[in-house]
This record gives structure tokens, sequence and C-alpha cells, in this order.
């Protein structure tokens, strides 16, 4: 199964270390319907377009009305421009009408800054 929608994220910095810490509260809209927490850790150089991150957020909703909580695990990183990115379902993570589900999903950010999904997902 394959599904896209909306979300946004708000992220509030936890310290001022170097990686960088942030707590995440996101909001899906669409298929995904559900608000989501977490923790992301940044690695910037000074290497223009050069940087990564890593996070972890557990979700809280339904997908396509079946509801429960999973958590996907990210790994983003951009040479010089180049981005490779990898958000993952958590194995064994899902609760609820949602156990068992895998997954990955990809994120797209419009030049208006507005975020997307497309979750691509199997259901026992």
């Amino acid at each position: 199964m394959s599904v896209r929608g909306a979300f946004t994220v708000e992220m509030t910095p936890v310290d001022g270390a170097t990686p960088a810490r942030f707590q995440l509260a996101k909001t899906y809209e669409g298929p995904l319907s559900a608000t989501a927490t977490g923790e992301m850790m940044t690695a910037m150089t000074a290497t223009e377009g050069s940087a990564a991150y890593v996070a972890i957020e557990t979700v809280d909703g339904t997908l396509e009305g079946k509801p429960g909580t999973f958590t996907l695990v990210h790994r983003g990183v951009m040479e010089r421009g180049a981005q490779s990115l990898s958000v993952t379902v958590v194995p064994d993570s899902a609760t609820g009408a949602l156990a068992g589900l895998s997954g990955e999903m990809d994120i797209q950010i419009e030049a208006d800054g507005s975020h997307f999904y497309i979750f691509d997902y199997k259901l026992p």
C-alpha cells in the first residue's frame, strides 16, 4: 500500500551542544492522521550542503482508519547537496490495529517549506 499526505513539524532545541538536539512534534494529515513526538540530532559541517541527521519518532493515530502506534527511525545525509534519506518503521514497534506494520516513508519538502510524506507500507 502507498499513501501520501501533508505534515507539519515543530522542532524545539534541547541544548546548544554540537551535535544539536531537538524535540520533535509532528501532525500528519491525510490517510495517516496522527501526531508524533520524538528527538532528532543534527551534525552540520563547514561545507555548504553537507550535513546529517538521525531521529526517532513515535506516531500515534490512524493509518487508513486503523488505530495504533508505531515508531519511525530516520537517517539523513547530505553531501554537497546530494541527499540520501531512510525513514523506516522500527520492526515490531506497531500496536493496536497496526500490529505487524512494516514500511518506509519518503519526505518531500517543497520550495515554500510545506512538508509531504509518501508512506509505502504492509500490514499482515
